[in-house]
């Protein structure tokens, strides 16, 4: 399981990724005009200022409030990614982005802010709420050659969320095959939507498919009374609703739940 991913974390080591999450982007529908890009910073340091006292691996910034999400990203939504990134990435722990749900701007913003990785979904074909979709892992990584950015790692979500897989291939078979052929950094076991976790038995299916190749982590839906049983199985955690007051995935992160959180994982 060497690599990237023991490169950004160490060896021996089952990362905690925590979301920082974006409030809507300009030109989305639900964008504040009157608090303008100045409030997203606000926010997102706002929530940083809380994450970044515990002891998570890494944070991952996200363009979570963009409903309706889009497979396609517009400049003035990269500009103000990347200008969240740079300011706000963190100094003493590695930062990830992901943009919903377009891996080429992902890894452009990762290009320009130093990022560590991003988490996308890069391989397969579904039917979801942004309509078919289809992406090109092929594309994304000479993309990422290209750019001069083979350092930057790709997670690579297999069961992404609003959306279905079309096809036969079960969960592990997915799994095995981005690993293999699509060179996932790691791999991502998902619900079916923000802060809904995935079925244990999926994560456990993907985890034997792909053995060592890859680390496979909990994508979501992780909260304090089933991280235990994830890290008996995962290489890693990505958090974010559980960590928010009330556990509301677009509401501001509550440090109580952290704690309890942490505890839960044994990080207390």
């Amino acid at each position: 399981m060497a690599g990237r991913f023991q490169e950004i974390f160490g060896a021996g080591i089952k990362p905690l990724i925590a979301m920082a999450h974006l409030g809507p982007l300009p030109g989305t529908p639900l964008y504040d005009e009157t608090r303008g890009v100045q409030g997203i910073v606000a926010d997102v340091a706002r929530d940083l200022d809380v994450l970044l006292q515990f002891p998570f691996d890494a944070v991952m910034f996200c363009n979570e409030g963009d409903r309706p999400y889009s497979l396609h990203a517009g400049f003035e939504g990269v500009a103000v990614m990347a200008r969240v990134a740079a300011d706000l990435g963190p100094r003493d722990r590695p930062f990830g982005v992901d943009f919903l749900w377009d891996g080429r701007a992902a890894l452009a913003v990762a290009v320009a802010t130093g990022a560590a990785f991003i988490r996308e979904v890069v391989t397969g074909a579904y039917e979801s709420d942004m309509g078919v979709w289809a992406p090109d892992a092929g594309e994304l990584l000479r993309y990422r050659r290209n750019l001069g950015a083979q350092q930057v790692a790709v997670f690579m979500n297999v069961t992404p969320e609003f959306a279905s897989s079309m096809g036969t291939r079960t969960v592990g078979q997915l799994a095995r095959s981005a690993a293999v052929s699509s060179l996932a950094d790691a791999i991502l076991v998902s619900g079916p939507m923000a802060g809904a976790a995935p079925d244990p038995a999926q994560v456990r299916e993907a985890k034997e498919a792909v053995g060592e190749l890859a680390p496979v982590l909990a994508n979501t839906g992780a909260k304090a009374g089933n991280v235990a049983s994830f890290l008996a199985v995962a290489d890693g955690i990505i958090v974010g609703s559980d960590l928010k007051v009330d556990g509301g995935t677009w509401n501001p992160v509550d440090a109580e739940r952290v704690k309890r959180f942490l505890e839960a994982a044994g990080r207390a």
